[in-house]
């Protein structure tokens, strides 16, 4: 197999196992991706500004001010006004944010062990438990550009 297939084989089972994952999960939870991104995002990061959000995950401020609302009103993000500056307000996720993260986390790894262990001979698992640390040197190399 030659590198240009390797990467569209590979591009084309890590998608199709994150959207396993999310259509497993769509269930569970009403978020969007976009939603998700910005939960995550906020898990990461102390605070953020709104429009630091909607750069990050490329939607109009306008539609970031609809999420962050939803998200206001549900107790999963605070706002918290900036001491220096008025005009600005910083965004950060509540204890309950980080709760529903955490269990949205254990039940993607439940659904995902599952699947594992349902569909994958040993030796199968021996395979992906040594791809593992492949696959994340790929992540460090794509996150550096």
């Amino acid at each position: 197999m030659n590198i240009t297939e390797l990467s569209t084989n590979l591009r084309s089972a890590i998608s199709g196992v994150h959207k396993g994952l999310r259509k497993q999960m769509y269930s569970v939870n009403s978020y969007s991706m976009t939603e998700m991104e910005t939960i995550g995002l906020l898990t990461r990061n102390d605070f953020l500004l709104p429009t630091k959000l909607a750069a990050l995950t490329r939607v109009r401020t306008q539609s970031m001010s609809q999420i962050l609302k939803k998200l206001e009103e549900q107790g999963v993000i605070t706002r918290t006004p900036s001491k220096e500056d008025k005009r600005k307000v910083y965004i950060s996720i509540t204890s309950l944010g980080k709760k529903m993260v955490e269990k949205m986390r254990y039940d993607r790894d439940e659904v995902l062990r599952s699947v594992i262990e349902r569909t994958l001979t040993d030796k199968e698992k021996e395979v992906l438990a040594k791809a593992i640390p492949v696959l994340n040197k790929l992540m460090e190399t794509g996150e550096k550009k």
